[in-house]
């Protein structure tokens, strides 16, 4: 394995990582029903909270194992940008602002970028479209 390689595996599996871990925190602790609920309340159709929590399911889990890394990746990214638009861009730039601002999404939505751009690298489990 290149250096290159180490870097892809690192990335994707500590995005991966983070990208489960906020799926889980919609499951578990705000629960299906309280994320519907939040997702109305921001003027979206409350459904699309579960179409959140199952794409941060699946593309956590296609990062972290390297699976069509490259499809969960840019798929990612509207997701994030999403954030962006109906909850942390009113915040300002900051996340450390009341609400959290943008920051921490748009670092998101980079690493996502740079995921997609330079792929699984040689660790990868199932490599299509990685």
């Amino acid at each position: 394995m290149t250096s290159v390689d180490y870097a892809a595996l690192l990335l994707r599996v500590s995005v991966g990582g983070l990208v489960l871990a906020h799926a889980y925190l919609k499951y578990a602790v705000f629960t299906p029903k309280g994320t519907t609920d939040y997702f109305q309340s921001l003027g979206v159709p409350g459904y699309f909270g579960l179409i959140a929590i199952a794409a941060e399911t699946a593309g956590g889990l296609g990062l972290i194992f390297g699976v069509a890394t490259r499809l969960a990746a840019i798929l990612l990214i509207p997701l994030m940008a999403g954030t962006i638009v109906l909850v942390h861009g009113k915040n300002g730039f900051w996340f450390t602002n009341q609400g959290g601002g943008w920051e921490y999404p748009a670092l998101w939505i980079v690493c996502l970028i740079v995921i997609a751009l330079i792929g699984s690298g040689s660790a990868a489990l199932w490599p299509i479209w990685g």
